[in-house]
């Protein structure tokens, strides 16, 4: 793929149009020239996912959506941060599959020994733990902190979630010794070069590790494993999944 144009899938994990742009255009940003990068808003859930009921509902809006998308690409990234599903998108695709939540750990940790995530509401602090462990990303967090703003309040009013995050981030490297700050929140995508110059510490947002490391992916030709964990699934018949791939009739 060296030198070849990519193109990247970034599906938003709510139905929020218009941050569905802010988490792409932060991933457009940091991707190379001539990578494109395409978002995806659900046809259903919620307006903001914030709890295990909407995270497993986004989990299938996002397959849909992805699935739906008629047109090439080499990647795809999944832009919520503790969130359910990339899993099950890894067996539908060929193409990798990066989730914002683990993209952003994994960059913290080659920049420093501990980080900690700084989330939304509290509520969240839980399933982003859970979601950690799971990668096998979670003895090296130092913590993960809520802001205690809703994922809207943060793009209504950014100023507002800048002091909020570097609050609880300050006390996340004074209090924790946590080394790197991760933005627990695709809806903070933008805020982490004004975090930095607050905190003095690296951080991370997922959206802009995400296309990293997606893009480094599709150059060195490296696609998901099908030979257990996630092979494509079995043929079947499935009453009333929601799933339609592009094409075909819903």
């Amino acid at each position: 793929m060296t030198g070849q144009p990519i193109r990247i899938l970034i599906a938003n994990v709510n139905t929020t149009a218009s941050m569905t742009e802010t988490i792409r255009a932060q991933a457009a940003a940091y991707a190379s020239p001539g990578t494109e990068v395409i978002g995806l808003t659900p046809a259903f859930g919620a307006e903001s996912v914030e709890g295990n009921f909407e995270s497993y509902l986004a989990a299938v809006a996002v397959m849909d959506a992805v699935v739906r998308y008629d047109g090439p690409y080499d990647a795809v990234i999944q832009a919520g941060y503790g969130e359910h599903g990339r899993e099950g998108l890894q067996e539908l695709l060929d193409v990798p599959v990066v989730d914002i939540t683990e993209a952003a750990a994994q960059m913290a940790m080659l920049v420093g020994r501990s980080y900690s995530v700084v989330t939304t509401l509290d509520r969240a602090v839980p399933q982003i733990e859970d979601r950690l462990k799971l990668a096998g990303l979670l003895d090296r967090c130092a913590s993960v902190r809520a802001s205690g703003l809703s994922v809207l309040e943060l793009e209504k009013d950014p100023d507002r979630a800048v002091e909020a995050i570097v609050e609880q981030a300050l006390t996340a490297v004074e209090g924790d010794r946590a080394e790197v700050i991760c933005l627990g929140c695709g809806g903070m995508a933008g805020l982490d070069r004004r975090i930095k110059e607050a905190t003095g510490v690296p951080v991370v947002d997922g959206v802009a590790a995400a296309v990293t490391l997606a893009e480094s992916l599709v150059r060195l030709g490296l696609t998901t494993s099908k030979v257990r964990t996630y092979a494509t699934p079995r043929p079947k018949v499935i009453t009333g999944w929601p799933i339609t791939r592009a094409g075909e009739n819903s």
